[in-house]
């Protein structure tokens, strides 16, 4: 699966000229070559904090992302860098630094929203990067970089994009109101629940931080420390609610959450020239705190998945970004579900061509024929086959019916077919020239008549013979090798009973026993080539079981995969809601906490039913097993029970 290690960071997103948004093409150049799943940190803050330094420290360079030593903001848009996975082989990590929240020059709080809203959509964690303390002023600045602008008219929630409603001009707070910006696809939960099932985990980072972690005359830590800052206060007054909204908002939209606290890495002095420190140059506690946020991010950020687990390579992650952007730019509410139905149409076919195009690759570079059995087409087919599947499992994209496996199945059956074909047709070709040039001083004497005489007949049988053991000793014939041999000694059996005729003074007794011996030769002939027959039919009947269940077992440990990370999920779901239930239930709010556990039994049955569909994944491949065992109709066939049976089970 192929990977990229970038020497130095791209554009990802550019605010063009016109001030739109577009996707910059080398960027998706390089994603296109990433067919393996990714991890995706984006950090975002205001501007002229260091957020380009932790990405780099997490590419593990000194230098790339720009830092700047002025207030001038350096990152424009969102750039990418794409390494090597230090934790998790055959995965890639893509960095996505976005350009700084709140820049004075740039003026425009839209942009800024979207450079916001497109890094939670796009990343599996989310890196939020402040100053001094989290303090309510702190919270008051997230609050501000990531309100709508006063002048656009954002669709509501999908109810209100249903009715026609629009929302008024009023400025929005983003955090507080991504259910306002991002439509969601809602099921049994509201859609806070559905936002934090996809959204990604969240990291803060608190630099320069010079207080001591103590809550009550008690050490905490720096997760305690956000969790503090983030208790919400009873009540319903306005300045209350007020308060609460930032704190309701992360807590509501991010079922992880983790902060590191930075103290200040050198003097003012020495940091306008951070691209050259190295990390003896930095303050000791500061490079500490650095590793254990590397550290975190390279052990726990998990890769970019899509809602129910699905799985992400960098080439999705591109058309992804592409689709969000296309809605932004025509004044469209990226929603989730559309993305996804987006996704599945773009990979899914292509999935499929890239699959048939892997499968003739191979087959032409090891197929020379013809091949001297079936079973020697058949095991280049079977190792073709696989590597297609593989491309096609890992390149695919929520074929929720799986008519796409189907086709690759019947399409690569059809390419094998004529393959067997051209085999046998190649086969025959080369036989009847080796029978050609064996048989061509025979074919002379006959034209000359040389065996119509007395013991003709015994002539001619040994240089049948003779040109029967010459033929079997030339190689590469393939596999009709017997079959056309046969064909050729039944054509050469009436030239035989006539040159028997024509020996008159042979006896009764001898000629009746030439005769029999002839019959022996071509029944057992006949034996052989059917026998031979036989085995090239058990052989592609073998094919066609061994090929049903190479695309049934590894779809299923798609799937497995797949099913195990929607299970996580839910967990992380559930653990969020009975921490938030806990919290609400110290403060006495009883409705609250009547709705979490609502909230938690219902996931509770979702994870139920996740477990069940695990369990039913091995048993509908079993049934399908036996079924393929038993029948065989044929790959196409065959393809329609299995694919067929994990539908109508899952």
């Amino acid at each position: 699966m192929a990977s990229v290690g970038m020497q130095v960071p791209v554009c990802l997103l550019e605010n063009g000229a016109d001030g739109r948004m577009s996707v910059q093409q080398e960027a998706l150049q390089i994603l296109e070559q990433i067919q393996q799943p990714v991890v995706v940190v984006a950090v975002v803050g205001l501007y002229r904090t260091g957020k380009s330094y932790l990405m780099n420290r997490l590419a593990g360079k000194q230098t790339g992302f720009a830092l700047g030593s002025t207030i001038e903001s350096k990152t424009k848009g969102i750039w990418m860098w794409c390494v090597p996975h230090p934790n998790k082989p055959g995965h890639t990590l893509v960095l996505l630094d976005t350009e700084g929240l709140g820049d004075v020059d740039k003026g425009d709080e839209k942009h800024d929203t979207w450079i916001f809203c497109l890094a939670v959509l796009l990343s599996s964690t989310l890196v939020y990067n402040s100053m001094g303390t989290i303090d309510n002023n702190a919270l008051e600045k997230l609050h501000y970089v990531t309100e709508l602008t006063k002048h656009i008219k954002v669709k509501s929630a999908v109810e209100a994009a249903e009715q026609g409603m629009e929302l008024n001009s009023a400025p929005l707070r983003y955090v507080t109101e991504l259910t306002e910006v991002i439509q969601v696809k809602s099921g049994e939960y509201d859609q806070t629940t559905e936002l934090m099932r996809v959204f990604p985990s969240f990291v803060w980072t608190v630099r320069d931080f010079t207080l001591e972690l103590q809550l009550n005359g008690q050490p905490i830590t720096a997760d305690q420390y956000l969790e503090s800052a983030l208790k919400l206060k009873p009540g319903s007054k306005p300045e209350i609610l007020r308060h609460n909204q930032v704190r309701q908002g992360l807590r509501d939209f991010f079922a992880v959450r983790r902060c590191f606290v930075f103290e200040r890495p050198a003097s003012t002095k020495k940091m306008r020239q951070m691209e050259q420190l190295t990390d003896d140059d930095l303050d000791e506690s500061f490079v500490e705190e650095a590793e254990n946020f590397c550290h975190y991010i390279f052990s726990n950020a998990q890769p970019k998945t899509m809602r129910g687990g699905l799985g992400l390579t960098g080439r999705m992650l591109g058309c992804l970004a592409e689709t969000y952007v296309e809605a932004i730019r025509s004044g469209k509410v990226p929603c989730l579900e559309s993305a996804v139905e987006s996704l599945a149409l773009i990979q899914n076919g292509r999935a499929v061509a890239e699959a048939l195009d892997l499968y003739q690759r191979e087959m032409q570079r090891w197929v020379r024929l013809p091949t001297d059995t079936q079973e020697a087409l058949s095991h280049i087919h079977a190792r073709a086959e696989e590597e297609a599947i593989s491309s096609f499992i890992n390149a695919s994209f929520n074929d929720l019916e799986h008519t796409h496996q189907d086709e690759l199945m019947r399409r690569v059956c059809e390419q094998f077919e004529e393959y067997c074909k051209a085999n046998e047709e190649e086969s025959r070709r080369v036989c009847r020239g080796v029978l050609l040039r064996v048989f061509a001083p025979l074919e002379k004497k006959l034209r000359g008549k040389l065996f119509m005489r007395h013991g003709g007949h015994q002539l001619l049988s040994a240089a049948l013979q003779d040109g029967v053991q010459k033929y079997r000793t030339e190689k590469r014939k393939g596999l009709m090798s017997e079959q056309v041999l046969a064909e050729f000694l039944h054509e050469k059996e009436c030239v035989c009973q006539s040159v028997l005729k024509a020996g008159a003074s042979i006896a009764h007794a001898q000629k009746q026993l030439e005769e029999a011996r002839l019959g022996a030769e071509s029944a057992a002939r006949r034996v052989r080539c059917e026998q031979e027959e036989q085995r090239r039919c058990e052989e592609r009947r073998r094919d066609e079981e061994r090929s049903f269940h190479t695309h049934m077992e590894q779809l299923l440990l798609k799937m497995q995969r797949e099913n195990s990370r929607a299970q996580e999920e839910t967990q992380r779901l559930i653990h969020a809601k009975l921490q938030e239930q806990r919290e609400v239930q110290e403060q006495g709010q009883v409705g609250c906490v009547e709705a979490l556990e609502e909230e938690v039994q219902a996931l509770r049955r979702e994870q139920q039913q996740q477990e069940a569909q695990r369990s039913t994944l091995t048993t509908v491949l079993d049934t399908a097993g036996t079924a393929a065992a038993l029948c065989l109709p044929g790959v196409g066939k065959l393809a329609g029970i299995g694919l067929s049976l994990l539908s109508r089970h899952l």
